[in-house]
């Protein structure tokens, strides 16, 4: 399949799922939000992006989801698009859960007929079987966020951006998502990009993690996690990854306070 470059729509040959490649990124005449950001994904990874508030996480997620253009540098994905999922699940609510999932089918051009047994195989998959006529008012903030990554997975795509999905759930409802994620991803083949606050949550899930520097962004360092999934979020192994992930994160912190 060809690579889409998404900033000059170039066509390009490349082994990785996502591909930035010296990426900068302002907006109107403001300083860089990120800086020469060399980052490579490969298909079926999961990557945790992590770094301190206004480092251009999010930012790069937009980048790559081509809803922003970088202001240097190109950006590549493989496949068949991306989906994003965020902080807010963001259902209509004046459908069901179901038709919430069905109306990414609609716009994928999926035929009537075979729209009802795609959204309950999707809902099955997320665990939410026999939920799929109720109301978002209905829905707990987890089965919303559910619903929010069936309806993602009803895009086809390759490429699942999520921009901390779980950051305003409670901690037994986050740590439920995370063993549900971390199943749907294995079952599913997806490559993930992960956007989180969280350093925990980050080595309990991702492959990799990948710690991006403060104003402007660059790759400040990346860990490898080679702990064997189904992860705990308060293992020992999690636990002294993470020292290590927040550890440099504070340095990086300090070093924007003396810049």
């Amino acid at each position: 399949m060809a690579v889409q470059d998404i900033a000059y729509g170039a066509v390009a040959t490349t082994p990785h799922a996502v591909s930035l490649r010296g990426v900068s990124k302002s907006f109107g005449n403001g300083p860089a939000v990120l800086d020469r950001i060399d980052l490579e994904v490969r298909p079926g990874e999961f990557v945790c992006l992590v770094g301190a508030s206004g480092c251009g996480k999010s930012t790069l997620l937009s980048l790559v989801a081509g809803l922003e253009q970088p202001t240097a540098g190109r950006v590549h994905h493989h496949g068949n698009g991306t989906a994003l999922m965020f902080q807010e699940a963001a259902l209509f609510p004046w459908l069901t859960a179901g038709q919430n999932v069905e109306l990414a089918l609609r716009l994928r051009g999926v035929p009537r007929g075979a729209r009802k047994p795609e959204v309950e195989r999707l809902l099955t998959l997320v665990r939410l079987e026999g939920q799929s006529k109720k109301r978002v008012h209905e829905l707990s903030g987890g089965m919303r966020q559910r619903v929010a990554l069936a309806r993602a997975l009803a895009q086809d795509c390759s490429v699942l951006l999520m921009d901390e999905p779980f950051a305003a759930l409670d901690a037994i409802t986050r740590d439920a998502l995370h063993e549900e994620l971390t199943r749907v991803w294995a079952e599913v083949g997806l490559t993930v990009l992960f956007v989180t606050h969280n350093v925990r949550e980050a080595v309990r899930l991702g492959q990799r993690v990948v710690l991006l520097s403060s104003k402007p962004g660059r790759v400040a360092r990346e860990w490898d996690v080679d702990i064997p999934q189904p992860r705990r979020i308060e293992s020992q192994e999690v636990a002294a990854i993470s020292f290590d992930v927040t550890d440099r994160l504070r340095e990086e912190i300090r070093r924007h306070g003396r810049d």
